[in-house]
């Protein structure tokens, strides 16, 4: 009887896949700071960064981008919308979104990662619906009870302040989807190593 045995490789961050978690997370904080209009509270580019970020890297990598992008924020980088930086974000009414950001950045790697090797076109739209389905359950969600607490109202209320936003973010999340089609198109390599 031969007995054969099969060794499991285990998986590992590489230099190249730390510059890309540092580089995408550049990306997110630039992305918070451009602002598309205004009513109030600015519409950023932030979604479309982390829809970006987990499109391309993955789960994991894309969980530990935005997770080093809270990090530095919290550590007193302006990286955070309007500037915000430190602590004290967490203790605003913008906090359950924040609390969002790798929640969403997870479950939209992951879809990405099942269909990164099928068509441009059926990933585009996967992971498009993946991403219009987190904005809505997950950042949606999180945001809101994060303002209800925060702003002292009801969840109808706070959630009737976070709709305005659920267009723009499902508009960036296809747009994530599209870019991130092409640069899988273009770096075939990228989606080998989720």
């Amino acid at each position: 009887m031969v007995m054969t045995t099969r060794t499991r490789r285990k998986a590992s961050i590489g230099t190249s896949d730390l510059a890309l978690i540092a580089t995408f997370a550049a990306l997110i904080a630039v992305c918070a700071q451009l602002t598309v209009g205004s009513i109030n509270v600015p519409f950023t580019l932030q979604m479309f960064a982390i829809f970006l970020a987990a499109s391309v890297l993955g789960a994991v990598r894309g969980l530990l981008t935005v997770l080093l992008y809270l990090a530095v924020g919290t550590a007193g980088l302006p990286v955070f919308a309007q500037g915000g930086a430190g602590p004290a974000v967490w203790v605003s009414p913008s906090a359950g979104y924040l609390a969002a950001f790798p929640l969403a950045a997870l479950l939209v790697g992951l879809v990405a990662h099942r269909v990164a090797r099928t068509s441009p076109a059926s990933f585009v739209a996967v992971v498009s619906v993946a991403a219009a389905v987190v904005t809505i359950a997950v950042v949606g969600t999180l945001g809101t009870i994060g303002m209800a607490l925060k702003l002292d109202v009801s969840l109808p209320v706070a959630w009737g302040y976070a709709t305005p936003f659920f267009v723009a973010d499902i508009v960036k999340g296809v747009l994530a989807a599209v870019v991130a089609a092409a640069v899988l198109r273009a770096f075939p390599q990228l989606a080998a190593r989720r």
